[in-house]
């Protein structure tokens, strides 16, 4: 996707990453430069809300235990 600056410096965020990102109106952006690419991450109002369930099916507690156990067997 490529969209192009205004006089302004502004810009058009594509509807598809507007949709997959649910980004709204009033909602922020940071903008990361990192001296070779830039990168656009939106920040969501409630992290907390935004970050409920995203862990859902990872098997945390599993992993959790299996690497406590692997810690233990390297002490």
């Amino acid at each position: 996707m490529q969209t192009s600056v205004t006089k302004r410096g502004q810009t058009v965020i594509p509807a598809q990453i507007r949709k997959r990102y649910k980004i709204r109106e009033g909602d922020s952006l940071v903008w990361i430069d990192d001296g070779e690419t830039i990168r656009v991450v939106p920040v969501a109002h409630d992290a907390i809300s935004a970050l409920r369930g995203s862990g859902r099916g990872e098997q945390l507690v599993e992993r959790l235990i299996a690497s406590r156990k692997e810690d233990r067997r390297h002490e």
